[in-house]
């Protein structure tokens, strides 16, 4: 996604641009938090749905697969078409697909629900973050601007697991699908006035649909592999089956995108080694939240016995940690360097595993 735009977008002066400002971080919230949200209600949406343990894990997996397949494309399509524009689109899928979710009645239709909800997501978010370097100047502006997104974007995930406590003890678990309907469709309505369009200038005019394809659905094979394997065995026709359909959607990928004139990954983006390490640490560190949100909250709720409100209350040490790390974390870059605060990161992030 590019950087440069042919309208500089711009909400008003004075606060009109910060209140655009809390509208986009909000939806980033709401993006971030739906990663997270569902796993206290974890259990109570086993027994209301009648799900195996195997296939409970797809209540979170189809929601950042489809977020993390379909982001770039997301990204590609908003340069393309207008950036408030999908950012709007977006809201309205991901309020449908919340909408659909919270009335699910079967394990298949709340997972299609939750897919769904990603494909919305994925629009959202780029989208989202394009209009906000568009609505500030660059320099200290934008990076107070981007400063206040990544606190509240950040809070996001912590924050899940204590309102899914607090909405699945009170509410029951279809209200944490609920919740974000009314946030969007407020969004929507407040868009227009607060957040000016603006457009990407890219080069090539392709969406490269087939590259977002296959590595969404490569990934969703490799994950089905490997989360089949525990049931049937590592040798079953069904893991080797997913596993090698993986390698060929993945290899497929990476052909795509190389003779593509408008890939979505450039992968000469990728000889710069500071490129190289950080998206392998961010890939690490997904890998390993998201991780632990699922087994975290199963483990309170199944083996610990805590009830669902007290499992979220019980997160509260990690919300207020990403909350106040997410606000002195660029001060601590600009003063320090950003290898000094990701290596202390990491340290600390593996301290607290351990």
């Amino acid at each position: 996604m590019s950087v440069a735009t042919t309208t500089r977008a711009r909400a008003g002066d004075g606060d009109r641009r910060w209140w655009a400002l809390a509208l986009l971080a909000i939806a980033e919230f709401v993006v971030v938090l739906d990663a997270s949200i569902v796993n206290i209600a974890l259990p109570s949406i086993g027994r209301g749905l009648h799900f195996s343990l195997a296939n409970l894990s797809w209540v979170v997996n189809a929601y950042v697969l489809t977020f993390g397949g379909f982001l770039l494309l997301g990204g590609r399509i908003a340069d393309l078409l207008g950036r408030r524009r999908v950012f709007m689109i977006g809201l309205g899928v991901f309020a449908l697909a919340s909408l659909a979710g919270g009335l699910a009645q079967t394990p298949a239709w709340l997972i299609g629900a939750r897919a769904v909800q990603g494909l919305g997501a994925a629009l959202m978010a780029p989208a989202a973050l394009s209009l906000v370097t568009a609505t500030f100047r660059e320099g200290s502006e934008r990076n107070r601007a981007l400063s206040v997104w990544g606190a509240v974007a950040g809070s996001g995930a912590a924050a899940g697991v204590l309102l899914g406590g607090v909405l699945t003890s009170t509410l029951g678990w279809r209200s944490v699908l609920f919740v974000n309907v009314p946030i969007a469709i407020v969004a929507a309505l407040l868009t227009p006035s607060l957040v000016a369009e603006s457009r990407g200038e890219i080069s090539h005019r392709g969406f490269d649909l087939p590259g977002a394809v296959t590595v969404t659905v490569g990934l969703s094979a490799l994950v089905y592999g490997l989360v089949r394997a525990t049931g049937v065995g590592w040798s079953s026709p069904q893991t080797v089956g997913a596993l090698v359909a993986s390698a060929l959607l993945l290899a497929g990928f990476v052909v795509i995108e190389r003779r593509s004139s408008a890939p979505l990954v450039p992968f000469a983006f990728f000889r710069n080694p500071s490129v190289r390490v950080a998206n392998v640490t961010m890939l690490a560190m997904g890998a390993a939240v998201i991780g632990l949100f699922y087994f975290l909250s199963l483990y309170i709720q199944e083996v610990l016995g805590y009830s669902a409100i007290k499992a979220g209350i019980s997160q509260l040490p990690l919300a207020a940690g990403v909350i106040l790390a997410a606000g002195i974390a660029s001060p601590l870059v600009a003063r320090t360097g950003a290898r000094t605060v990701l290596i202390t990161g990491l340290v600390l992030f593996a301290g607290g595993l351990v």
